[in-house]
């Protein structure tokens, strides 16, 4: 936050509840704060200086366990619809966790509306293609590459969402995730999954996108790099 100084910030899993965000660690002068948490699992929260409204906790309505994990957390920000999301991770093929994952990427589509300047953002768990992950043959059979989980990316895509980091990027190596293992990043072994998906006006004025793997590099890292959005401002 110090090093790119953002309008609007999303986290996903902070692992907490909301009475023990730590709200005193981060920047409350100058950004008003929403958190979705109800255990050490999942957990969203969105910060801004561009204005908070309209916070929604997850689906909205009743919702049944599962789907009533700290998982969505969605804001009105200078004018802007975020979804700030934490996908779940859908553990391997034939676990229920999967057919989770896959419903609750459905469910979400149900909250969007591209009608007005959306984003759709956070770990989504799913390399949308081939080209972002450092050994598609590997992960043919395996969650995140699956056609199943591409299949509800695209579905998100066209409900008229694009996606920016691609778009700006074009070429091979591109990544968000890298594992724990010995070599994995300094390698560049890793998988894109953490995406930004627009809609197009947004899309259009986007002028950049940094995935910031210095903080991927650091002490005691994330697993993931932050990526970081820039739009023009409108005349």
């Amino acid at each position: 936050m110090d090093r790119h100084q953002p309008d609007v910030v999303m986290l996903q899993e902070t692992k907490c509840a909301d009475r023990d965000m730590p709200y005193a660690d981060l920047d409350t002068e100058n950004y008003e704060w929403a958190h979705f948490g109800v255990d050490h699992y999942n957990g969203v929260a969105i910060g801004s200086r561009v204005g908070l409204d309209a916070v929604t906790l997850g689906f909205g309505g009743r919702n049944r366990p599962p789907y009533d994990e700290a998982r969505l957390l969605s804001a009105t920000c200078g004018g802007v619809r975020l979804h700030n999301v934490y996908v779940p991770n859908g553990r391997e093929l034939d676990d229920p966790h999967y057919l989770f994952k896959l419903v609750w990427l459905e469910r979400l589509r149900s909250v969007i509306d591209t009608t007005t300047p959306t984003v759709v953002a956070g770990d989504l768990n799913v390399a949308p293609a081939d080209i972002d992950i450092y050994d598609p043959a590997r992960w043919r059979r395996r969650t995140h590459a699956s056609p199943p989980e591409r299949a509800a990316i695209n579905a998100l895509l066209d409900l008229g969402l694009r996606d920016v980091t691609r778009e700006h990027h074009a070429g091979p190596g591109i990544y968000t995730w890298w594992g724990y293992r010995p070599g994995m990043f300094a390698s560049n072994r890793g998988l894109r999954i953490d995406l930004v998906l627009c809609s197009d006006h947004l899309a259009d004025a986007t002028t950049e996108v940094v995935i910031d793997i210095e903080e991927r590099g650091g002490e005691r890292p994330s697993d993931h790099a932050p990526v970081t959005v820039v739009f023009e401002r409108p005349a």
